[in-house]
């Protein structure tokens, strides 16, 4: 029988992931802590409820899909893919390792079980609205899940995928927005808004909802939602906190793209284990 996951245990094994991937950034000396940190709440929850994704059908042809378009957030994808059985957990500490199949942004030809390589920002939802198609045509019933990030949503490819999904009735795709306002160049609503993203997204006839992303039962709900079948795709606009858990890293955007040293990895992992300490 498949364990039942409680929203407490998910939100556990969140913050216990999030010392994995500290310690694969710190190993590695390198990388993007932000924005891993600000995803894998929302990862937690899909992998475990929603994706139905098991060592046994990591590559099934008729399973669902999850493409994390932010490619440079894959430590956050390591840790739940680790922690699922789907590779192995020795290899984490391999990131960015030259000849490890754990590279900086998603290789899917080094590594199958992830869906897409994807890093050049906009590339990975548009990849995944082309397997949503796929699975229409095919009709199996597959779902496919993007995972975006806002300095990503100002990419010309998003805005194809946001005017073409609708037309073609893609009402199984979901695109996830980590929306934890700041980019390598600084805020995003600095260096280009996106807001109103909500009024931007819904007027291209998706289903929209606002969510904290942060939140596991909001998390847990939107994603149920997204199974209506009524022709539309869905869209969730999760507002997130860049760096969540590491109170030195949170909603910092200088923690977009650099690794933790020792001293900072040693203060990071303690404040995690005094979390998880108090969480019942």
């Amino acid at each position: 029988m498949t364990r039942e996951f409680s929203l407490t245990d998910l939100r556990r094994a969140a913050y216990e992931m999030r010392i994995d991937i500290l310690r694969m950034l710190h190993a590695a000396g390198s990388g993007h802590p932000g924005g891993s940190l600000s995803l894998i709440d929302i990862l937690t929850v899909l992998f475990y409820r929603h994706l139905d994704r098991t060592v046994e059908n990591a590559l099934a042809p008729d399973r669902n899909r999850f493409v994390l378009s932010k490619g440079h957030g894959v430590p956050g994808l390591y840790a739940v893919l680790a922690r699922l059985g789907i590779i192995p957990a020795d290899e984490l500490l391999s990131l960015r390792r030259l000849g490890s199949p754990l590279q900086g942004h998603p290789v899917n030809a080094v590594l199958p079980v992830v869906e897409a390589s994807t890093g050049s920002l906009g590339q990975g939802i548009s990849m995944a609205q082309g397997m949503a198609m796929a699975a229409k045509l095919d009709g199996n019933g597959a779902r496919v899940y993007a995972l975006i990030g806002d300095g990503e949503f100002q990419e010309g490819q998003v805005w194809e995928t946001l005017m073409s999904a609708p037309k073609f009735g893609l009402d199984n795709l979901t695109v996830i927005l980590d929306y934890n306002k700041g980019q390598i160049d600084g805020p995003t609503a600095e260096v280009m808004d996106i807001d109103p993203v909500l009024d931007k997204v819904r007027s291209f006839r998706w289903d929209v909802q606002r969510i904290d992303g942060h939140d596991f039962a909001a998390i847990d709900e939107a994603l149920r939602r997204t199974r209506r079948g009524d022709g539309a795709p869905s869209f969730i606009i999760a507002d997130t906190v860049k760096g969540k858990g590491v109170s030195f890293m949170e909603g910092t955007v200088d923690w977009h793209g650099k690794a933790p040293d020792a001293e900072q990895t040693k203060t990071a992992i303690h404040e995690i284990e005094t979390f998880l300490r108090d969480l019942n």
